[in-house]
């Protein structure tokens, strides 16, 4: 990467309906820093959603609504380039051309893959398997410098090296730029159940009380951080204290990524205390991020229009800024574009 060249950010988040606590902490609200420190690209992944079935009116209706959240909890149109995947052609056309690169022998060897195909690797869609590709053209096509990537994203990341130096060695070129993990946007936070703090925060657990959805109203949030699973134990002092309480571990870290404070500070604050004065504190917390969120939330939600103006602006956008590499690409693989 040249001295010269600005660091730009390439992420996509599947649009899942269902958005929750541990996609805000986890994800979204680390992408709203990155804005001040990068060219950011952010884009619903509507066509990785292919890999699995989905229904078609879900998934039109999960874009508008993933977008909505995004904006709502800060994401802005006017600072960084918010769009739909399917919007812009050209990461499939890419991707096409990157298949050529790829080698089934990486492909096969994605802990992603093997995870989600486990035994039924003949059942699984061709999707799925080449999801990677997809996940490299996305980065590539727009020169991205850095992508943020959490520990089980970094094999996607040496992935989309090992195909962008492969090319460029094999077409004698120097058109992809190889991208770095990029660090920026403060620490993203783990956000386990309510109810189980072994388990990731998940839409698809079959108790609503275990997540904190982002249209909670402010009792419902009250209600289920008051009877979120606890230990009787009071609060320690310091992290390492919390070993072997993965409930309390949780529920502090959670109040931590919200007030923008580190764990041992907050423990500080709370040690010897039991629940019952921490989670009210914790609610009201929670309450104070997500309430204007909800608020803003909704009023999206009664204009699609403008949801969809200001993702045909983000398109636009992308489309122009990828045009040239992907018109690049195929001179150098010698196709007519």
């Amino acid at each position: 990467m040249s001295a010269d060249r600005a660091m730009r950010v390439v992420s996509g988040i599947q649009p899942t309906g269902g958005l929750h606590l541990g996609n805000l902490l986890g994800a979204i609200l680390r992408w709203v820093r990155m804005q001040d420190e990068a060219e950011c690209l952010f884009f619903l992944a509507d066509l990785h959603s292919l890999s699995e079935h989905m229904d078609p009116a879900e998934r039109r209706s999960s874009v508008r609504e993933m977008a909505a959240a995004l904006i709502a909890s800060g994401i802005d149109p006017a600072k960084s380039i918010l769009f739909a995947q399917s919007a812009v052609p050209a990461h499939a056309e890419l991707c096409w051309i990157l298949n050529g690169t790829a080698r089934m022998g990486w492909l096969s060897r994605m802990t992603q893959w093997k995870d989600k195909a486990g035994k039924d690797r003949e059942g699984k869609s061709v999707a799925l398997f080449d999801y990677p590709v997809l996940q490299a053209a996305d980065i590539l096509l727009y020169q991205a410098t850095h992508v943020p990537v959490g520990e089980d994203q970094k094999q996607h990341i040496e992935l989309t090296r090992d195909i962008a130096l492969k090319f460029n060695n094999d077409f004698e070129t120097e058109l992809f730029v190889v991208p770095e993990p990029f660090i920026g946007g403060g620490t993203a936070a783990r956000v386990m159940s309510l109810r189980d703090g072994s388990s990731k925060m998940s839409k698809s657990d079959p108790s609503d009380m275990s997540r904190i959805n982002l249209t909670d109203s402010d009792d419902t949030i009250a209600q289920k951080i008051r009877k979120a699973k606890t230990d009787p134990e009071p609060l320690p002092d310091n992290e390492a204290a919390l070993e072997g309480r993965s409930e309390a571990k949780n529920l502090v870290g959670i109040y931590a990524a919200v007030t923008g404070e580190s764990v041992d500070q907050v423990l500080q604050r709370f040690a010897g205390q039991g629940f019952g004065s921490f989670k009210p504190a914790l609610a009201d917390a929670l309450i104070a991020l997500l309430s204007p969120l909800r608020t803003r939330l909704e009023q999206f939600r009664k204009d699609p229009a403008e949801l969809d103006r200001l993702l045909a602006e983000g398109a636009a956008r992308a489309s122009a800024m990828g045009a040239p590499t992907l018109a690049e690409a195929y001179r150098a693989v010698g196709l007519a574009h």
